[in-house]
């Protein structure tokens, strides 16, 4: 077993619990209220913005030029091209773009990309890889979970959400930088690995409550 085997057996309940999570269920049975979606959507938007500041600054930490690459060809995709889609896929349900530019971060989404950032300046390498791979393996890991169960029929667009994330090309990116965090773990020494370890927990720990900020429409209170 690898790294990350090793640190997904220690937390299974927390990525059953995401796979079972009401607002995952609701989108492969497809019965989840369509204001929930929206407002994850924009959140998601929000989001972005800010891991592709995380992703620069990982090609920037990369020690291998190898690793420098890929990170700086995800940002590529990830601004020129998946942000790009997103704004089209939002217009499917009548989000402007206006409206998505104008989005304001949920405490949950502030939370999730202040973490990633920190790590970025505060950590090392690995650990910022670490804090990264949950969100890439997790969609990956939810569309197939979903897709195995068969797509919702009456509602196009979630079974298009669902088919965007079991797609080759998202498949390969999510091993990749799996295959890259064992990589990493396994040349990292006893401090940093324990420090990947806490990063990989509290990025999954986030994704779980990012899930909960989209069911709950979760917003800034006053």
């Amino acid at each position: 077993m690898g790294f990350i085997s090793d640190i997904e057996a220690q937390i299974q309940s927390i990525r059953d619990a995401i796979l079972a999570h009401p607002f995952v269920t609701g989108v492969g049975d497809g019965t989840l209220p369509v204001e929930k979606f929206k407002h994850y959507v924009t959140q998601d938007y929000a989001y972005l913005v800010e891991y592709s500041r995380a992703l620069a600054l990982a090609s920037a930490l990369a020690p291998r030029l190898d690793d420098m690459s890929w990170f700086a060809g995800l940002l590529d995709e990830t601004l020129n091209v998946e942000m790009s889609l997103h704004r089209s896929y939002c217009q499917e349900f009548g989000i402007s773009v206006e409206e998505l530019e104008a989005t304001v971060a949920a405490p949950t989404t502030v939370a999730y990309t202040s973490f990633l950032l920190k790590t970025a300046y505060d950590g090392s390498f690995g650990e910022l890889v670490a804090s990264l791979l949950p969100c890439q393996w997790g969609y990956w890991e939810i569309g197939d979970h979903l897709i195995r169960r068969g797509l919702p029929q009456h509602a196009p667009l979630y079974s298009q959400w669902i088919e965007m994330y079991t797609s080759e090309g998202f498949a390969a990116l999510a091993q990749h930088i799996r295959d890259m965090a064992d990589r990493l773990g396994a040349e990292a020494g006893p401090t940093e690995l324990t420090a990947m370890g806490e990063a990989y927990l509290e990025s999954v720990r986030l994704e779980r409550r990012f899930w909960d900020m989209a069911y709950n429409l979760e917003g800034w209170k006053g």
